[in-house]
């Protein structure tokens, strides 16, 4: 199980990213279409650092949310 963040992006499509997973990031016109990407995303992140013979990035869910 991964954190996802999802939020509107500039270009009015939704942007979800992974923070525990570098450069793990994608998009969606909708917000289902967003989380199916970024499942995606996460999904071929992992296949291909287990491929390479790489550890995993260990997921710590410590997300905090600030209106500044």
């Amino acid at each position: 199980m991964r954190e996802v963040i999802i939020y509107p992006g500039e270009d009015g499509y939704w942007v979800a990213e992974c923070p525990s997973l570098p450069g793990c990031i994608s998009q969606g016109k909708i917000k289902g279409e967003a989380i199916n990407n970024i499942k995606e995303a996460i999904n071929g992140y992992i296949n291909a650092l287990k491929e390479d013979g790489l550890a995993l990035p260990e997921e710590k869910f410590e997300t905090m949310v600030m209106a500044v």
